[in-house]
């Protein structure tokens, strides 16, 4: 009979119209608001924002035509040393006097420019194509500097022409000069190996530092000039450091890419 009873009393008022609407809590309207807003928001600036990523790799400063090491072309005695470090040289500058079995010969420079390294020393004995001497090919003094930068092969197809590029320079202080401004005046799209790049910087150890994670992409970036400054060129800071820059300065690059709407990694 209980149950009868209580399914009576359903029977009477099957939809508890009697009962007043519960609306939703102040907090719950709340929360409802600011998720409404924070996905406007987002949907804002998905399509105006922007975001700029970066491509960071060693570098080295040099001369845009880089350099070239030097083989002697006999073996023998070195008798004299006729250049020295830090010399500009000639196309066909005598660098060593050699003493060999036909008598003595002399080791010339192959293209003008600035010797950078000397590998040889009176009296030492040197085979037919040993390294003797690394020649930056820097024809005048005034010739400028530009940033080579060994991007991984992977990341290279992005960067465009004339992108925006920081150097953070190894002998120079980022923290008190800032960093050195340049453009990407070109991209190699063709993969350099140690022996390459070797050739190009006249230092064969560094060719082979740069590829022990593969091998790069060299980027020729031309530095911003200024006249403000020492250096004679553009530094983040208004007067960068009170010294000029020398070729083969190690340094670490910052390519900037090309500045992209958020939505555009959402569109195929």
């Amino acid at each position: 009979m209980q149950f009868r009873q209580q399914a009576l009393t359903k029977l009477q008022s099957p939809e508890e119209l009697d009962l007043p609407v519960r609306l939703a809590r102040p907090q719950g309207w709340l929360v409802l608001s600011v998720t409404v807003l924070a996905m406007a928001a987002a949907s804002v600036w998905a399509v105006t924002g922007s975001v700029t990523s970066t491509v960071g790799a060693p570098a080295v400063l040099t001369h845009g035509q880089g350099s070239y090491v030097l083989q002697s072309p006999v073996s023998g005695q070195v008798t004299a040393v006729l250049a020295r470090q830090g010399e500009r040289l000639a196309a066909g500058s005598p660098v060593l006097e050699v003493r060999t079995s036909e008598g003595e010969s002399v080791v010339r420079s192959l293209d003008a420019g600035r010797v950078s390294a000397l590998a040889a020393s009176v009296g030492q004995i040197i085979s037919t194509g040993a390294d003797v001497a690394s020649v930056e090919k820097v024809a005048r003094a005034g010739d400028p500097l530009y940033a080579t930068v060994y991007v991984p092969a992977e990341k290279a197809a992005a960067i465009p022409a004339g992108a925006p590029v920081d150097l953070t320079v190894q002998s120079v202080p980022a923290q008190e000069y800032g960093v050195l401004r340049g453009h990407v005046k070109s991209v190699d799209r063709s993969v350099q190996s140690a022996r390459s790049i070797g050739a190009f910087l006249g230092d064969a150890q560094l060719g082979e530092q740069l590829t022990k994670e593969g091998r790069p992409v060299a980027v020729t970036v031309r530095l911003d000039t200024s006249k403000s400054t020492e250096s004679g060129y553009a530094w983040s800071s208004a007067q960068g450091p009170p010294f000029r820059l020398t070729s083969m300065t190690p340094a670490t690059g910052s390519i900037r890419l090309a500045v992209r709407r958020p939505v555009d990694w959402l569109l195929p």
